[in-house]
């Protein structure tokens, strides 16, 4: 989550430096990043190109250099962190590039969303499928005899980025075109290299974890600062919701900096820049950085602008044993529509839900329009929209049923893992959601859908203005 910076950089500001007088030496000097073929070229009956360029940044909790050796006690301790780091990938941001067209998207993906795992049918948390993938592989190449550890992590790891990189593919219906992977330390070093970051907050914050302790206000933040603005979850509203907005908001006015003539100016900055992204970032191997700033020339910061996947309910409990565990449950349809729209694409084909029962929502909460957006919910899913009214007023949500568990329990699960009860008031053929005051499933805000930013606006360099 704090490498994006790094990221965003190598794909937007390498392609900006194609545009300076001394933009392909410039380019031509990342050849040294370190690389890696993650990029499998497209099978018989695969999607076709959608039109756009899709680039998949990846920010991995790990705290090491992109060549693997282990981070110094002395830069742990400027980081503000610790020496050991799971194997996480806690920041995926997709960069949609429609063809030819000076403008991106971007969009970000939850760290906890719930999704199944890439050729299976088991479900987890989206970041906890790199560690997973490395654990499993690790240990089938050690059943097979392998003993050299260093070639057992290359692999395991190589596996690792390639399920991720499946996942989102999976999830957000698209083609993945090019990767880049940063850490811990690629945060740090790029927003010293640029000079800092201005973001203005609207209050001051503070959080130990994290080593967040900012007034209230603008301000430009850089090194462990920048590390910890990014890396805060704790006394946010919104928790990691809020700490996604943060990433935006840092990435805007990263691209504004470095896209801004003073930077690109500067050749001292320029050089500074480089070697950050050489020190510690992963590129495809397919990446031709030249035909990409060539591509990209004329890009400028307010032609970057950064949004959230659509979310169905951030406090999903998805274990009924563990009721205190919690996800960021999302629905693989909502989020294809969401990163087709961005490009003005169709959303890539899913299955359509079964045709199901006549559901009647029933507006308990005290929220003007909620019964008929939640209804408009699951009729979009097949089922069958029936009545909706208001009644007295309760604090949870139930969903209802009389002769038939099956469909309440998709219905349920549909609304952000609601309860299920059998009730004889119930029609034969019909399901009842009565929708009480912490009610957060889809249709909860009047953008429908139970968008992640629940109305947060697209973060733009030109327009990220004062957050939490």
């Amino acid at each position: 989550m704090h490498k994006l910076g790094k990221v965003l950089v190598t794909a937007l500001a390498v392609a900006v430096f194609g545009g300076t007088a001394y933009g392909y030496t410039t380019v031509s000097s990342l050849d040294g990043v370190t690389r890696e073929d993650l990029i499998d070229s497209p099978e018989p009956g695969e999607r076709p190109a959608d039109g756009s360029l899709d680039i998949l940044l990846v920010g991995r909790d790990s705290r090491t250099d992109a060549q693997g050796n282990p981070l110094s006690p002395e830069i742990l301790r400027e980081l503000r962190t610790g020496a050991n780091g799971d194997d996480l990938t806690d920041t995926l941001i997709v960069l949609r590039i429609p063809n030819g067209q000076q403008a991106v998207k971007a969009f970000s993906i939850p760290r906890d969303s719930w999704v199944t795992q890439p050729g299976g049918k088991d479900k987890s948390k989206i970041n906890e499928i790199f560690g997973r993938t490395k654990f499993a592989v690790a240990g089938d190449l050690r059943k097979q005899g392998k003993t050299d550890k260093a070639e057992i992590d290359k692999q395991a790891i190589t596996a690792a980025r390639k399920a991720t990189l499946k996942a989102v593919e999976e999830l957000a219906g698209l083609k993945i075109d090019h990767f880049a992977e940063v850490n811990l330390l690629s945060f740090y070093e790029i927003s010293k290299a640029v000079g800092g970051v201005e973001v203005c907050l609207n209050k001051a914050t503070k959080d130990r974890d994290s080593g967040a302790d900012f007034p209230a206000g603008p301000q430009t933040i850089q090194g462990a600062d920048a590390l910890a603005f990014v890396r805060q979850r704790k006394n946010l509203p919104r928790s990691d919701l809020d700490r996604m907005r943060r990433q935006q908001v840092f990435l805007a006015g990263l691209a504004k900096q470095v896209l801004s003539g003073g930077t690109l100016a500067n050749p001292a900055r320029v050089s500074e820049l480089i070697d950050a992204v050489k020190r510690s970032v992963i590129l495809d191997g397919s990446w031709d950085l030249l035909d990409f700033a060539r591509q990209m020339r004329g890009v400028s910061g307010g032609g970057i602008a950064f949004e959230t996947i659509p979310v169905v309910n951030p406090d999903y409990r998805y274990d009924p044993k563990h009721p205190t565990w919690t996800a960021v449950q999302v629905d693989p349809a909502q989020v294809r529509a969401f990163a087709a729209s961005l490009i003005g694409a169709p959303p890539a084909a899913t299955s359509q839900a079964p045709a199901g029962p006549t559901v009647d929502v029933v507006n308990a909460s005290g929220k003007d329009g909620l019964a008929a957006r939640v209804a408009d919910v699951v009729g979009e899913k097949g089922f069958t929209k029936g009545d909706t009214k208001a009644e007295a007023g309760r604090r949870t949500s139930v969903v209802r049923f009389s002769d038939a568990s099956g469909p309440a329990a998709e219905i349920a699960k549909l609304l952000g893992g609601l309860d299920v009860q059998k009730a004889d008031s119930v029609a034969a053929g019909h399901v009842e959601v009565v929708l009480g005051q912490v009610y957060k499933g889809p249709g909860s805000s009047s953008g429908g859908g139970g968008a992640a930013g629940q109305g947060d606006q697209p973060i733009t360099p030109d327009a990220a203005g004062c957050i939490d």
